[in-house]
């Protein structure tokens, strides 16, 4: 029979051991977190602007996903959008491998602290609201709200920042089919998603390129019929220069008209590296340019020079 202080040693030694197996993944760092599941329902009559909590660390505040997530969950609630609010779960999808790509392409959309202010359409029709929980291998969470809706009008959130980018189709299309990517309009003369930073200037540092379109009459805008960038790198930069020299504030998409005329302008910046910035001027309204979250009035010289590099009316 063995002593008692032996036994008391044999039981500590079995109740560490089991300790150990009971937290694997301590040595050589935490083991990957496993995404939480989705709410149940869409708790909120809004669309697209909910999130069960905010996420709590550094880099919500400027980027709708900063670092680099291990997951994406994707949550999906579909609906009516003449009466949003308490959607049910119908589905969910995770993504691993491309959950890098996802975070990337949503961090480089442009955010505000405050929702921007815009006019919509009104057609009924359909509406799908999404939640998107990207998990961190450091045991942290996010989770990220959007919608695909008829109008395209919808505003992405983290709890935190909002966005005003319309990526409804794109969730969508990685929600069907378990890849990501970013849809951009197939006409360069439409407005894309935008480019971090444009909450802050006209034009984020950097563009290489611009091209320039026209709009006449209410037709469809023109590009310079070319198959490269219509203006090389220091027309770009120029231009870029006079836009974000304007006096900008906050604003959407809203003008009043104050004048005459159909023209209007879109341009495009392009960068080495993520999604193009977007600026639409309209010389008849006030104010007459925007780029989706600032908003400013151009002077004759600016509109001269748009003019001249846009292709002939």
């Amino acid at each position: 029979m063995k002593p008692a202080h032996w036994a008391g040693v044999v039981v500590a030694a079995v109740l560490l051991l089991t300790a150990v197996v009971l937290v694997p993944g301590t040595v050589g760092g935490p083991a990957p977190p496993v995404p939480a599941s989705c709410p149940q329902r869409w708790d909120s009559d809004e669309i697209g602007h909910w999130v069960p909590v905010a996420a709590d660390f550094d880099g919500v505040e400027d980027s709708l996903v900063p670092d680099t997530p291990a997951s994406a969950l994707i949550c999906a609630y579909p609906g009516r959008n003449s009466n949003p609010g308490g959607e049910s779960l119908a589905g969910s999808r995770i993504l691993t491998d491309q959950a890098r790509l996802m975070a990337h392409d949503l961090g480089y959309l442009p955010v505000a602290a405050d929702r921007v202010e815009r006019m919509c359409t009104l057609t009924g029709g359909r509406m799908t609201n999404y939640l998107v929980r990207f998990a961190y291998p450091d045991g942290r969470a996010l989770w990220v709200g959007s919608a695909e809706e008829v109008n395209s009008c919808v505003t992405t959130t983290n709890g935190t920042v909002n966005s005003s980018s319309y990526v409804g189709p794109s969730i969508t299309a990685a929600y069907r089919t378990g890849t990501w990517a970013l849809l951009q309009p197939k006409d360069p003369c439409t407005p894309a998603t935008g480019r971090r930073g444009q909450n802050e200037q006209m034009v984020p540092d950097g563009p290489i390129k611009v091209l320039v379109c026209r709009n006449d009459q209410g037709g469809i805008p023109t590009p310079r019929p070319s198959h490269g960038p219509a203006h090389g790198e220091r027309q770009a930069r120029e231009l870029a220069a006079e836009l974000n020299a304007l006096d900008a504030e906050p604003g959407g998409n809203t003008c009043g008209e104050v004048g005459d005329g159909q023209e209007m302008f879109l341009l495009h910046f392009g960068y080495a590296e993520g999604p193009p910035a977007w600026v639409r001027i309209i010389p008849r309204c006030r104010p007459s340019v925007s780029n989706g979250m600032l908003v400013g009035d151009l002077d004759d010289v600016l509109l001269d020079r748009v003019g001249r590099l846009a292709p002939p009316g």
